[in-house]
């Protein structure tokens, strides 16, 4: 008996010295130390020796006791020395700076065109992604199986829900539950199934209307000149071309001067010198209609314009995906 106390011991000690970790070395007194470890065991089979040899087996055992709960303690307090000295801080050294965040270059983009018609006066409405039928299309002048709708591919949850394939359903809405005069833009998420360098099955928008008395195309000519002179320059020239939407008319592309070559022409452009930016155009009497306003006092213009197509004008990128691949080399730019 008291051959295997030392034994116990022995192998104790030699154990701790492979613990690596704080909790190997909780393995190891639970092992020799708990109520059924080897050292109570010996313990508690101390009335099996002769009597003549119990009192000397019974000091060497709590002997052995008291110095494994001694070793078992002083590990780990060197062990959590060892912690503290590795997770200490030295105030003598430089703080490490966070990275800090910057706005996504979409989201500048789109607040800046915001701040530019919140200083003409403009308001900013929102409206539900998925829309009905109804609202995306026919109140806007395009009725089931009309061509335009060839146009805009869509998403569609159900026969009359889709995935807004623009703002303008904002607009419809606006309207319908207020009276002239409106001043509104519309920026938001919109859904087409495009995919490609230059689109993206989900982009950006920011749409606009303007509807009063007497408003004429020449009011919408001034908007959209002073918008993109403060998004670009006050040199960018503009051109108007005549073009179609069913929900405008008359209605136009608006161009802008390249950005890159000044009109001189270069791949950007196609060697055309322009670059199509919007579209816009007076908002069509049947759309009038359909929200109840009255067609012979009032007029208006809309207008809509992607917010990835202006970004990558203005910050000179060529291919639109880079928005949506979160490569933190490119982010870091802006």
């Amino acid at each position: 008996m008291s051959q295997d106390i030392e034994q116990i011991r022995q192998q104790a000690l030699s154990e701790l010295k492979q613990a690596e970790d704080a909790e190997s070395i909780r393995d190891l007194s639970v092992r020799y130390l708990g109520r059924k470890g080897r050292v109570t065991r010996f313990l508690r089979n101390i009335s099996e020796l002769p009597e003549d040899r119990r009192p000397a087996a019974g000091k060497r055992a709590n002997e052995v006791k008291k110095e494994l709960e001694s070793a078992f303690n002083d590990a780990l307090a060197r062990l959590s020395e060892k912690q503290e000295e590795k997770g200490a801080i030295d105030v003598s050294l430089p703080g490490r700076p966070a990275p800090v965040g910057t706005l996504h270059p979409v989201t500048r983009i789109t607040r800046m065109i915001a701040k530019i018609f919140e200083r003409m006066g403009f308001g900013i409405a929102e409206g539900p992604e998925v829309e009905t039928d109804y609202y995306n299309f026919e109140a806007l002048n395009i009725p089931k199986n009309h061509p335009a709708r060839d146009m805009q591919d869509t998403f569609y949850v159900s026969e009359n829900v889709v995935l807004r394939t623009h703002t303008s359903p904002i607009q419809v809405r606006y309207m319908e539950t207020h009276q002239p005069p409106v001043r509104i833009i519309a920026p938001g998420k919109v859904y087409r199934c495009d995919s490609d360098l230059t689109h993206t099955p989900m982009f950006h928008q920011v749409e606009g209307l303007l509807v009063d008395e007497k408003v004429s195309f020449g009011d919408l000519k001034g908007t959209l000149t002073a918008l993109v002179h403060q998004i670009f320059d006050p040199q960018t020239s503009l051109r108007f071309r005549p073009s179609f939407f069913p929900f405008t008319e008359p209605s136009a592309e608006v161009d802008i001067q390249c950005v890159i070559c000044r009109g001189a022409g270069c791949k950007v452009c196609s060697d055309t010198g322009w670059l199509e930016v919007l579209g816009c155009g007076m908002v069509h009497p049947a759309v009038f209609e359909n929200v109840g306003y009255d067609t012979d006092r009032y007029s208006g213009f809309a207008f809509g314009m992607g917010v990835e197509r202006i970004a990558m004008l203005k910050y000179g990128i060529n291919d639109i995906r880079m928005f949506f691949e979160n490569d933190i080399r490119f982010l870091r730019q802006f």
